[in-house]
């Protein structure tokens, strides 16, 4: 029986003993009297409070103790106290132990409804998938089940349809809103070889995809896939409450008792008085909310965060954010864009561009790759070539339109007529470590094309915003120093240590390590061994299998300021988890005096009953507490250190 209808069952049993209690002083009995108030309780202790037996004996017969272990003591000694109390014609409690039921399954329910309203966001991506596809087979694109697209099956994406799986642009071009799986609000453009991540939402353009991705392995089933792991996971500081619980429920039976000897035997007290407030102390004491306080906010603060497009995989990785001291990065995919690209064009663009890329059409060097791009987005269109020839150790020449043209490195100097400003303005570029390229037409060189990795529009910004958290900023890459002191210059990064080899990184995040916990960013497969050993790892989204599964938090937007972020959110729920202990356990050591009895002089006692309800207030209390954390202000431009 779930636990929504064994709160029910203990409610409506337990109304008729509530209207007995109330209207007995006006004189109004409950027909059958105490044996209704049996039957009924039976009927809840059996069905409702059953579990709880259950899972206080498995507990007891491996010499542990639960929070189950109180609720069951305590409804089963008012429960068996009654039975006895009717065979002596004494006072009976039989309200007590079914009220006490019903208060701290109400508090399980707000558990459960809890843990469902924390997994939505998660649950609503997985029901967004499409149901199915147009599949080209036989020439002829036909709707197919999602079930039946394979790998590298061509799919047609029409406007306004969503996106079926995960796949690369092969054809046509649009924009589309991912918004609902990285949390990204503007509809991103996506043109041919681009990725397209299944479940999102075409914009106004056609395109053919090819599917790359299907099942478990889409980006959508392993977002749902690592949330609910990491909600199903402990923080080290739910040890320390396990720990708690195994001593506080023997402390607390050890006080209920002394509670009932000091009332019997020293104040005179019946035993129904005594028992009373035993039983109070036990049910009050009843570490629930102790036990809500970590799994909650875990729950709510990766849910919130899988909605930012930010994987937290487990509790671990959230208490270790909390001391983190600096933050390393990688560079090439990371802090810069991952590819050459133009950055500066010296003489007429237009004629430069159009020569460069005429001699670099076919070449598959990444310079030429850059220097095609830039010349497809300027729209200009590459010219045929006779007579291509290479020029040893130096680059390339053909004829275009009769006339010799030439791409090459600054060894082109010697051989061709060039303006001095050149010289000095290839000196300014190199300073900045960009790679010049030379462009000459017949005898003259006309201009220069300078690449290089350019950092990413958001990496200033992101490494500014750590700054501001007093975080230390470390760049790690197996770049030379020149090129990597210019992008850490920038940026804005505190450190740079270049010249690094794929296998050395992880040493040089240990060494950091010495000084403090520490969180190291990066996207590819040679940085999965410092992704592994660092204290958090963060991958990027769109980085390599191996990386995101080394990762301890995944960025799905592959954007750097979602570190800041990242470590926001961590922090702000490894808080509240602290912040919800803390008035858990305030609240127990508050309340067993008032159920002990020990102001019962001012008129100020708890019946079981009502000790049940404030019990289950407090894991109320909790709950919302957690619940707030959707509410919580998550910046990436937070301009002071959070303690």
């Amino acid at each position: 029986m779930s636990v929504t209808k064994r709160f029910w069952l203990s409610l409506v049993l337990s109304l008729p003993m509530l209207a007995n209690m109330i209207l007995m002083p006006f004189g109004w009995i409950l027909p059958g009297g105490n044996w209704t108030q049996l039957a009924l309780t039976t009927i809840i202790m059996l069905a409702s409070a059953g579990p709880f037996a259950q899972s206080a004996w498995a507990s007891f017969k491996k010499h542990h103790s639960n929070m189950d272990t109180l609720v069951a003591i305590g409804t089963m000694t008012a429960y068996l106290y009654s039975i006895y109390a009717m065979t002596t014609h004494q006072p009976v409690f039989f309200e007590s132990a079914a009220f006490v039921t019903a208060f701290v399954l109400l508090g399980q329910v707000f558990e459960e409804r809890m843990r469902n309203n924390a997994s939505d966001a998660v649950e609503k991506l997985a029901n967004l998938q499409a149901k199915d596809a147009e599949v080209l087979r036989a020439g002829q694109f036909v709707k197919l089940p999602l079930s039946e697209v394979v790998l590298n099956d061509v799919i047609r994406v029409k406007p306004g349809g969503k996106v079926p799986v995960d796949g690369v642009i092969v054809k046509g071009s649009s924009s589309v809103d991912e918004s609902m799986v990285t949390g990204e609000s503007m509809p991103v453009s996506k043109q041919v070889d681009d990725n397209v991540i299944g479940a999102t939402m075409n914009g106004t353009g056609t395109f053919l995809l090819k599917v790359n991705k299907v099942g478990d392995q889409t980006m959508l089933s392993q977002i749902v896939d690592l949330v609910k792991k990491a909600q199903n996971s402990h923080a080290p500081i739910q040890k320390l409450t396990d720990k708690v619980s195994d001593i506080f429920v023997p402390v607390v039976l050890i006080l209920a008792i002394l509670t009932f000897l000091t009332w019997y035997i020293f104040l005179d007290a019946s035993v129904a008085r005594a028992l009373i407030f035993a039983v109070s102390v036990v049910v009050i004491a009843c570490p629930c909310a102790l036990g809500l306080a970590t799994p909650t906010a875990l729950m709510v603060g990766t849910g919130r965060g899988a909605k930012m497009g930010i994987l937290i995989k487990n509790g671990e990785v959230l208490e270790a954010v909390n001391d983190v001291k600096t933050v390393v990065f990688d560079k090439t995919g990371t802090i810069t864009v991952g590819k050459p690209q133009v950055t500066d064009i010296v003489g007429d663009e237009a004629q430069v561009l159009q020569i460069a890329a005429s001699l670099e059409v076919s070449s598959e060097h990444p310079l030429a790759a850059a220097i095609l791009t830039r010349a497809k987005t300027a729209q200009i269109t590459a010219k045929a070539v006779d007579n291509f020839q290479a020029i040893e150790g130096k680059g390339v020449s053909a004829i275009i339109d009769g006339k010799t043209g030439f791409v090459g490195n600054n060894k082109l100097l010697t051989d061709f007529k060039f303006d001095n400003v050149l010289v000095q303005q290839e000196i300014k570029l190199q300073n900045e470590a960009k790679t010049v390229v030379f462009v000459g037409l017949d005898d003259r060189i006309i201009g220069m094309i300078a690449v290089q990795d350019v950092p990413k529009a958001t990496s200033s910004e992101a490494i500014a915003n750590l700054k501001a958290r007093g975080l230390k900023t470390v760049m790690l890459t197996g770049d030379n120093q020149r090129v990597a002191q210019a992008v850490a210059a920038q940026v804005g990064i505190d450190e740079v240590i270049a010249d690094v080899l794929p296998g050395d990184k992880a040493e040089q995040v240990q060494a950091f390590q010495k000084n403090g916990k520490v969180a190291f960013v990066g996207d590819g497969i040679n940085d999965a061994p410092a992704l592994t050993i660092a204290d958090v790892g963060i991958a990027m989204g769109s980085g390599t299998d191996i990386a995101i599964d080394a990762g301890g938090i995944v960025l799905v937007k592959n954007d750097l300021r979602d570190v800041d972020k990242a470590l926001a959110l961590s922090r702000k729920t490894f808080n509240r988890i602290k912040l919800n202990l803390f008035w858990a356990f305030i609240y127990n050591v508050l309340g067993i005096p008032v159920a002990a009895g020990v102001f019962f002089a001012i008129g100020f006692t708890l019946s079981p009953e009502l000790a049940g309800f404030a019990m289950a207030f407090s894991s109320l209390s909790v709950v919302t507490s957690s619940m707030l954390l959707n509410k919580a202000k998550i910046s990436s431009k937070v301009r002071a250190v959070e303690v």
